[in-house]
């Protein structure tokens, strides 16, 4: 590299450094911070505001105009995720799979514990986001501190189902398609490698904290404001099966996120055949665009980072320095992605809604394969969705409950690295 080159990837580094730790800190919003960077890193490199070749890349046609598009399966996906939440939500088919799961736990703690982070797991697995999470746990938390199990365990239950259904969520998926370039079938096959060691460490974690902690204050009140919203209507058993069709559509007839998602929501009307189906699919698709419209801006915003990482100017400066540090052997794989799994949280450079797409892109351009760098954005994401303290969810979770965000944490982060552990050995002998 010249010196120019040199002073070019300094600069690059440390507006990376700035911007990590301004969205660490809460000073900036990730929403801004992500085009900003991708704007600064092409300012920095030379790249041109047009130009009359249309090889070139430029400001204006590839970083912004080509990298706010360039998420659009994911945006479209998570649109049609959302959508398909609502239907869930409005049919009462979310309410009736927790009712179940209470009649079924009666008043045993562990077992009401458990059943309720399969119920949730499964429901986040059709529909995340804010909205359903607050839905869920309105419902699932009063009823867990009513059999006396402690506001940590009750927030610990509620944020494990999310980070167990969110891996199967198929709306979320298309990020991985985008940024690397893979098939869904593809992004599918590897899901196991991510899930399942998550999903028995939290099981471990829960039924730990259950019988260290002993029973929990019973005299726990609701806050008013947090209301379920009533019994909701009843829907015929058959139709608690819907938000596993998107899931199966994909899985087993290798479908496209889009078309599983219509399938499942139609399947959805079908089995609980609620009146006024055609006002339930129009005011879902809009309520369901406005509880993911964050996710939505961020998306462009890491479709611009993307893009910006990857033009030629910009990974000219950068990819000396990724491949000095990319992992290319099993063994490093592994040490790689877990020792540093702990940056996935407060928006850090392996957080998959922030700087970890970019910081994907650029693995797969020194010479990382897109599976890889696929599975170990997914598996490190784990730790990002349960513990981290700028999750809205976990801020909602823990002012619920009345538990300290930053216990939640530091009591989850030690169980989730073993998990990372795990599935990243297991996912080095299939990838490598």
């Amino acid at each position: 590299m010249s010196s120019l080159m040199w002073v070019q990837a300094i600069g690059v580094l440390l507006v990376f450094l700035i911007f990590a730790a301004l969205m660490m800190t809460r000073k900036l919003p990730t929403i801004l911070a992500l085009p900003s960077m991708a704007i600064l890193f092409a300012l920095i490199a030379g790249v041109p505001w047009i130009s009359s070749s249309p090889d070139t890349a430029t400001l204006s046609g590839t970083i912004l105009a080509q990298g706010s598009m360039r998420l659009s399966t994911a945006i479209a996906g998570l649109i049609f995720g959302a959508w398909f939440g609502q239907i869930l939500n409005k049919v009462g088919i979310t309410k009736s799979i927790i009712r179940k799961a209470a009649e079924l736990a009666g008043d045993k703690p562990v077992l009401i514990a458990i059943l309720f982070f399969i119920t949730a797991s499964i429901i986040f697995s059709a529909a995340s986001g804010l909205g359903m999470v607050i839905l869920v746990g309105t419902i699932v938390i009063p009823i867990m501190l009513t059999a006396g199990i402690s506001q940590f365990v009750a927030s610990l239950v509620l944020l494990c189902s999310v980070g167990v259904g969110v891996l199967f969520n198929v709306s979320n998926w298309a990020v991985y398609v985008d940024v690397m370039g893979l098939p869904v079938s593809t992004v599918a096959d590897y899901t196991l490698i991510a899930a399942v060691p998550l999903f028995i460490i939290s099981l471990l974690m829960i039924v730990f904290y259950i019988k260290r902690d002993g029973r929990g204050r019973k005299a726990w009140a609701m806050p008013a404001a947090a209301s379920s919203g009533g019994e909701g209507r009843k829907v015929p058993a058959i139709a608690l099966i819907s938000p596993l069709v998107p899931v199966i559509m994909v899985f087993a007839f290798k479908m496209d996120i889009v078309p599983a998602v219509i399938i499942g929501a139609l399947a959805t009307l079908l089995l609980s055949w609620p009146k006024r189906p055609i006002h339930i699919l129009s005011s879902s698709l809009v309520e369901g665009i406005q509880d993911v419209a964050g996710a939505l801006a961020l998306m462009i915003g890491i479709g611009m980072l993307v893009n910006s990482v990857m033009a030629p100017q910009v990974t000219a400066i950068i990819s000396p320095l990724i491949e000095s540090v990319l992992p290319n052997s099993p063994l490093m794989y592994i040490l790689f992605f877990t020792l540093l799994s702990p940056l996935a949280i407060y928006r850090g450079p392996l957080n998959v809604w922030g700087l970890g797409s970019g910081i994907a892109a650029l693995f797969v351009g020194a010479g990382m394969t897109p599976v890889a760098a696929m599975l170990a954005l997914r598996v490190v994401s784990n730790v990002q969705s349960i513990a981290d303290p700028t999750n809205s969810h976990n801020v909602w979770v823990a002012d619920f409950t009345k538990s300290d965000i930053n216990e939640i944490l530091k009591k989850t982060l030690p169980w989730l690295v073993a998990a990372v552990l795990i599935s990243m050995v297991w996912g080095a002998f299939v990838v490598f």
